[in-house]
């Protein structure tokens, strides 16, 4: 399965003509009538300009597979937007195509009140990187997720063991932009959003977005996008079709995501697994619930639940829905992106249905790679699940919550099912031996419990830093880990799409099936290898497969 096209860098060129050149400098009049002089673009070398030849046809076509992958800047509305907008396509001298929405908008673009970039899948590429891309990818995720209050030049640089001068350096040659930047532009991008979809007050989308003060907030908004907040929500509001006050009553974040989706997979993997009193997931009525913890540096932790419906299976344009309790709304900035990790919404699936090649690759267009919105959870759920089956484990973490879990508040106002908080490291770290062993596990899995609750605020998974080899080594290297569990931690905490479990049964016996042989452990890595860069939803599609056959053994 080939792509009908494919976006490349421009070259190095610094083209001086229309093609090459930034929006032309527009004047403004200011709100006291006099005339003003739009800032000159930050961008002056277009060197991550793409190639028009290989992005416009996209745009004709307005290809639901690039969305996120690239963004077009129109020269004569000074607007960028997604590959999918359905506005008139604009001439194709007008249009700039960026890699990225924080280059379009370091270019003085604006985003699109229609088609609303802040909403687009994110490009996550995992493979061929060398050591700057590795470290540009771990401060980008960083910034991404890191609460407002921590976000500064000196913590990330402090956070990756470099200089500051070497992370913006190394972070600008790889995204385009420098940190701040880049920060600035996501939270910018989230106030919107949050401006569009919620009734948020303007002060509280303000704290939420990561601003520090609400005059910092506009100040930022009107230079950047040359309106007021409020005008925003209006206009966001009567650009998808509502009036401005129901659209101000709405209380669901949407997350947008390249199509297909088999939501039905994703949630039947969940609801496998789903521990009662954390987790509900209803696969017929499309949506899942859980309770959510997010630790915060010095402060309490944060108690509450997430909801979310999915779109149907099938779906020209799926969507997902978000529901939040109150208490987690002022750190959305922090949530968002392990939501979109969770279910995996940046996953591109014609990328990977190529990868998987015809035997698997149909079969498996639009299937996600479950995350996980807590590591520490899904790590602790892995030992649980070494050596025994779903069903097993599921009891064993079930035991676990009632013992060890934190109960949510009444005022939480919690969907039904969803009760506890899983336990914290230092509330497993405390915990005996002898107390963890009455749950129905031998005492040297009780045992792996505690060192791994013990070890977790120093482990590189739990920070999600260095690479995917290191991670491994010292997950493997910790009492009670094997390689399997090292790697399937990796595969859903760190959503590594291409693991692949070093002696899992079912994907032996599904290789060998279709071998037509037994295979030793060398043939087998070597068949895995085919489905590399994507390795992991391999795995799942195997698993699927498996599930629908008899067969001997269990599926992780």
């Amino acid at each position: 399965m080939r792509r009908p096209c494919n976006p490349v860098h421009a070259g190095n060129s610094r083209t001086k003509g229309a093609r090459g050149r930034a929006p032309a400098a527009r004047r403004d009049m200011s709100e006291n009538g006099q005339i003003r002089r739009r800032p000159a673009p930050i961008i002056l070398a277009m060197d991550f300009l793409l190639d028009p030849d290989h992005c416009y046809p996209a745009l004709l076509a307005r290809d639901a597979r690039f969305d996120g992958q690239w963004f077009v800047g129109v020269t004569s509305t000074g607007v960028y937007c997604r590959p999918i907008c359905r506005v008139r396509t604009p001439r194709r001298e007008n249009c700039r195509f960026f890699p990225s929405a924080m280059l379009a908008e370091a270019a003085r673009f604006r985003p699109c009140l229609k088609c609303r970039p802040e909403l687009a899948p994110a490009a996550r590429p995992w493979s061929t990187m060398d050591a700057a891309e590795v470290l540009a990818r771990e401060a980008a995720r960083w910034l991404d997720e890191c609460a407002p209050e921590e976000a500064s030049l000196p913590a990330l640089a402090a956070r990756l063991g470099v200089s500051e001068r070497h992370v913006r350096r190394v972070f600008t040659a790889v995204h385009g932009v420098a940190p701040l930047q880049y920060l600035q532009t996501r939270r910018l991008l989230l106030a919107k959003q949050l401006l569009t979809d919620t009734r948020l007050p303007i002060a509280e989308v303000a704290l939420a977005a990561g601003f520090s003060s609400l005059r910092r907030f506009n100040a930022a908004f009107q230079e950047h996008y040359r309106l007021s907040p409020t005008a925003l929500r209006k206009g966001g509001a009567e650009a998808e079709g509502a009036r401005p006050e129901r659209a101000a009553e709405t209380t669901e974040l949407r997350l947008d995501l390249r199509p297909p989706l088999l939501g039905t997979e994703l949630l039947r993997f969940l609801a496998a697994r789903a521990v009662p009193g954390v987790e509900q997931v209803d696969v017929a009525g499309l949506s899942l619930a859980r309770s959510v913890r997010l630790t915060r540096a010095g402060q309490p932790d944060l108690l509450g639940w997430v909801a979310l419906r999915l779109s149907p299976d099938g779906a020209e344009r799926p969507q997902v829905r978000v529901s939040l309790s109150p208490s987690l709304w002022p750190a959305i900035a922090t949530l968002m992106p392990r939501l979109r990790r969770w279910l995996d919404l940046d996953a591109d699936p014609q990328a990977i249905a190529a990868a998987l090649g015809e035997t698997l690759g149909p079969a498996a267009e639009g299937l996600r790679l479950p995350g996980s919105l807590d590591r520490f959870e899904l790590a602790i759920r892995a030992v649980l699940g070494q050596q025994v089956t779903v069903a097993a484990a599921r009891t064993l973490a079930t035991r676990l919550i009632a013992r060890f879990g934190e109960p949510l508040p009444e005022a939480a106002d919690a969907p039904p099912g969803v009760t506890h908080a899983f336990p914290t490291p230092a509330t497993l770290a405390a915990a005996t031996v002898d107390e963890i062993a009455t749950l129905g596990m031998p005492g040297r899995r009780a045992q792996a419990l505690i060192d791994l609750a013990r070890h977790w605020p120093t482990l590189a998974f739990a920070q999600g830093r260095g690479t995917v080899e290191d991670a491994i080594a010292e997950l493997a290297a910790l009492p009670g880990l094997g390689p399997w569990t090292a790697h399937y931690m990796l595969m859903r905490g760190w959503s590594w799409p291409d693991a692949f479990l070093p002696g899992d049964v079912v994907l032996k016996q599904c290789l060998e099936q279709r071998a037509g042989q037994p295979l030793r452990p060398r043939e087998l890595v070597a068949a895995a290898e085919h489905f590399a860069p994507y390795r992991s939803y391999a795995v799942l599609q195997l698993w699927r497969e498996a599930a629908l056959r008899p067969r001997k053994g269990t599926t992780p």
